[in-house]
């Protein structure tokens, strides 16, 4: 029998980062992608009632580690972080790497390297319970900002969701929703779909949430580093229809830095 599907919580941590618990119902492990703060992180836990085992990294910048100290010395969870941090992530008991696999309970997630934004950044995919978590590879209309590679470097890691089931829900790790909208429809102004979750985005900020989780479907349709393939993108960047998509890429990601 399959396991069942996880419980999982998401919620705002520092100014825009977003926190999240995954937890497998069957065993009580759980788990918290990132401690960007430990306050949010400590409260989700004793709102739900939940015990947390572990702590899965997703890249060494403060504002994603921040918080781990403080949660361990708490909780007692294991960290596992990226082995290409290095000593970047305090007390981390284990170093994953591409090909690797991590376990909640029975919950097991694929370890992606996806350098880009950082070079030693890895997503957490757990298939069967068809969840990603992206940390600032992939966001809700948007991605990362360059900062340790080339833009094609980011374009390679972002292929990597392509693929997956539409279906499948992605947690971000920051809450940019409204700015990356904003750019996502001077990019892409004649996105029917696109306007619709500007509209829907718009409509939970002023409820207090935010639009993440999305999923890979509503990312492939409305996302415009996701739609580097699309003539229409190619078009707003001034590139011939048919370019290569990590040019279209490319050339998003310069406007965006300067949007």
């Amino acid at each position: 029998m399959p396991n069942a599907a996880p419980e999982i919580r998401a919620f705002l941590c520092r100014s825009d980062n977003i926190g999240v618990l995954i937890r497998d119902p069957e065993t009580g492990a759980c788990a918290a992608i990132d401690v960007p703060e430990a306050a949010p992180v400590l409260a989700a836990l004793d709102a739900e009632g939940w015990r947390l085992t572990d702590i899965l990294v997703t890249h060494r910048h403060a504002d994603h580690i921040e918080g781990i100290a403080e949660v361990v010395e708490r909780t007692g969870a294991r960290v596992t972080a990226p082995v290409k941090a290095g000593s970047a992530v305090p007390g981390a008991a284990r170093t994953v790497s591409e090909g690797d696999r991590v376990s909640v309970g029975g919950l097991e997630a694929a370890v992606w390297e996806t350098p880009g934004h950082c070079a030693d950044h890895v997503t957490y995919h757990f298939a069967d319970a068809r969840v990603v978590f992206s940390g600032d590879t992939l966001f809700t209309l948007g991605c990362g900002r360059v900062m340790e590679a080339d833009p094609v470097t980011l374009w390679r890691s972002l292929e990597r969701f392509l693929p997956l089931p539409d279906d499948t829900r992605v947690y971000s790790g920051h809450d940019y929703v409204l700015s990356n909208a904003r750019f996502a429809l001077a990019a892409d102004p004649d996105n029917a779909a696109l306007k619709a979750r500007m509209a829907e985005a718009e409509r939970l900020s002023q409820e207090g949430g935010f639009l993440i989780p999305s999923t890979i479907g509503d990312e492939k349709a409305t996302n415009p580093f996701l739609r580097a393939g699309e003539p229409a993108l190619a078009r707003a960047v001034d590139l011939p229809e048919g370019s290569d998509p990590a040019a279209v890429f490319t050339a998003l990601r310069a406007w965006k830095n300067r949007f």
